[in-house]
């Protein structure tokens, strides 16, 4: 590693807090924490935390000698300091005396000593922050010191490499009793610059916060350079099939296995997938011994509240033959989930609260890994952190042998108390853990349907001829891709494109269209071809190619399609839009006969005048002009007589979405029109 600390930047981030009443002691200690959680190979997701002692104002305007030190929910890449709560650090130190302190008692006792009591909850090793007398603290996760931690004869291999400038600490969970065994360890030699802490991690102090992050820095460059030194050959290769499968067939497979069936008939708790692959993956995933280092725990204790203790490990998948491939998947969920119930009756003392039993980590050999998690995001860190322990457990073969914690710690730190609390006080949205696939996402109907599903808790995906169709994306958090959804070759590439990024798919919404105009006796061929290659093939090439996703995940699906009211309504020289429309209507329901045994349901949006929809504003005028009336009244002529928005085409979308019994129908969406009502 080499040092980030440059003057002219610290003094920079100082004055610029100093402009808004922070001193430098905090800019400082914002600025390092910053450098330190910006590299992964030291922070991922909420992992380590920093601390300075100060003085800070209280609530009277008194100063005060407190800790400032990570909160609970702060990534420290980006760090503010407002994520560095003020606690008292005297009352705090007084503990240093007890006994014992439980770990709820020990949040209760730091909150009620926060200078801002709306300030988040103080890291939960704050304590041992404390107990150390130094103004800067910085503790990580940094893999290269784990390789070593992570070694039967860790603290041999750690007193050798630092030569007593670094204290070792045996494991301990973190809290009161961790805070309590560092702070007598450092006081045996005041001397050394910093504590590993085997199997957890490694903290370094100063008197600065550039000693302490340099510090960080020359220990973690330590572990590096003797990580280099007199390494064996690692992973030596299985043997894999000739050919294996693709990821588009792979991802739907692993995801729908590892779904939960829900408490009500037919519905399941879907996972999002996130994949990852490489050198480096590829050589852990595919070695001849995965399923001894692979199943041997996780590099640092903070891993398994994300990942459990370990993967799920399926078989290699042969092209071709993605029938035998799902039973293999399968098979290896089924036992996993039942290891996993024994593993908590194992350690269960009657008071715990079992999670669910599905993994967060699938290695597939030949192919990659897999993250998992309920939303884009949890599966991304589920997958960051499968990959820091991919680099962890590879360096530690490398030198030596990986050994993580024992199941019953691993337990400890899974089921902790002040995890199983937060248990139930986060309400999922309905349609977490689905993704949502839209066509015509550019577009003012398909955009409003995606926000809707969005908003209810899916992952998006948007296709459009339209290039814009990117950044629309992009603001829900989802993937656009700029497609042709009436050739059928790259409609197929957008699905496997969203089964690569989501793992599958659930929900699609086969909206795109356009409104090709003429007296049909009259009309040529060519646009009356082209209308049904939009407004009718395109809908068939996308459902075909959801049922085929969905078919391989085995968890059912929703396909939707936009059929307009023309579909039962035809309006005089719309004859090329309204036969597709009416096409699609019965294809709607054939995939309703044909997949309804499957669990897929397939239903439709019969919509009329959506401004922005088919309607641009020159039609707009055009029709209001020719009925002689203004275009607020056109647009409101209907039976409840107000104009109809997108927003309510899709709120009709996503209540077919969430209809978990409805399938074979239509909703009407047009404020009243008794002609284009069905009869």
């Amino acid at each position: 590693m080499q040092s980030l600390w440059s003057d002219g930047d610290a003094e920079r981030m100082v004055a610029h807090y100093g402009d808004n009443g922070i001193g430098r002691d905090l800019a400082e200690r914002v600025y390092t924490s910053r450098l330190l959680g910006g590299d992964p190979r030291l922070v991922l997701h909420g992992g380590g935390n920093t601390s300075v002692k100060t003085t800070a104002a209280d609530l009277h305007g008194d100063a005060v000698e407190a800790l400032c030190v990570k909160g609970s929910g702060w990534d420290m890449a980006a760090i503010e300091p407002a994520g560095l709560p003020a606690v008292r650090l005297a009352p705090l130190r007084r503990l240093r005396g007890r006994d014992a302190l439980s770990d709820e008692d020990m949040v209760r006792f730091q909150r009620a000593n926060l200078l801002d009591p709306g300030a988040p909850n103080p890291s939960v090793e704050t304590l041992l922050h404390a107990f150390l007398p130094h103004k800067f603290i910085d503790h990580t996760h940094a893999t290269a010191v784990l390789s070593l931690a992570d070694q039967p004869d860790a603290e041999e291999r750690c007193r050798d490499l630092y030569r007593g400038r670094l204290g070792i600490v045996p494991y301990i969970m973190p809290g009161f009793l961790l805070a309590k065994a560092a702070a007598e360890i450092f006081e045996n030699d005041e001397a050394v610059e910093g504590l590993v802490l085997l199997k957890h991690g490694i903290f370094t102090f100063g008197d600065t916060a550039r000693a302490a992050y340099e510090r960080m820095v020359d220990a973690v460059s330590g572990a590096e350079e003797r990580l280099a030194q007199g390494r064996k050959p690692v992973f030596a290769g299985a043997a894999l099939p000739n050919a294996v499968a693709a990821l588009a067939e792979v991802a739907p497979i692993v995801r729908g296995a590892c779904a939960l069936p829900a408490a009500r008939s037919g519905e399941y708790k879907r996972f999002v997938l996130d994949f990852r692959t490489g050198a480096a993956v590829r050589a852990f995933v595919d070695g001849a011994e995965l399923q001894r280092y692979g199943t041997e725990g996780v590099a640092t204790p903070d891993h398994t509240i994300r990942t459990k203790n370990y993967p799920l490990i399926v078989p290699a998948p042969s092209a071709g033959r993605p029938g035998d491939f799902a039973a293999a998947v399968r098979q290896a969920v089924a036992a996993f989930v039942a290891e996993y119930h024994a593993y908590f009756a194992r350690h269960n003392r009657g008071n715990k609260r079992e999670l669910d039993p599905m993994p967060r980590i699938v290695l597939v050999p030949g192919v990659g890994l897999f993250g998992l998690g309920r939303s884009a995001k949890d599966a991304a860190i589920a997958a960051d952190l499968a990959e820091s322990w991919v680099a962890t457990v590879t360096d530690a073969e490398a030198v030596g042998r990986f050994e993580s914690l024992s199941e019953a710690e691993l337990f400890e730190m899974e089921y902790w108390s002040l995890e199983q609390a937060k248990l139930g006080t986060v309400q999922e949205k309905p349609l977490a853990g689905q993704v949502a696939l839209v066509t015509g996402g550019a577009g003012t109907i398909g955009l409003a349907t995606a926000r809707a599903l969005r908003q209810a808790g899916a992952e998006i995906a948007l296709i459009d001829r339209d290039a814009s169709v990117n950044d629309a994306a992009t603001k829900l958090g989802g993937i656009g891709i700029a497609g042709d959804v009436t050739d059928p070759d790259a409609v197929r590439q957008a699905f496997d494109r969203v089964v690569g990024r989501f793992g599958g798919v659930d929900i699609v919404v086969s909206n795109a269209g356009a409104a090709w105009q003429g007296r049909i006796g009259e009309v040529s061929e060519r646009v009356l071809r082209d209308s049904f290659e939009l407004n009718f093939f395109a809908h068939q090439w996308v459902a075909q190619n959801a049922v085929r996703v969905m078919l391989a995940q085995k968890t059912g699906g929703a396909l939707l399609f936009n059929v307009s009211k023309q579909a039962l309504n035809p309006g005089a020289e719309f004859g090329p839009y309204g036969l597709p429309k009416a096409a699609t209507l019965a294809l709607m329901r054939q995939y309703a006969l044909d997949y309804g045994k499957a669990g897929i349901r397939a239903n439709a949006v019969n919509a009329d005048r959506i401004r922005g929809g088919l309607l641009t504003p020159a039609m707009i005028a055009a029709r209001a002009q020719a009925r002689g009336v203004g275009e607020a009244e056109y647009m409101g002529g209907n039976l409840l007589g107000h104009e109809v928005t997108a927003e309510d085409v899709a709120e009709a979308f996503l209540g077919l979405a969430l209809a978990r019994n409805t399938t074979g129908s239509f909703v009407t969406v047009d404020g009243g029109n008794i002609a284009a009502a069905p009869r």
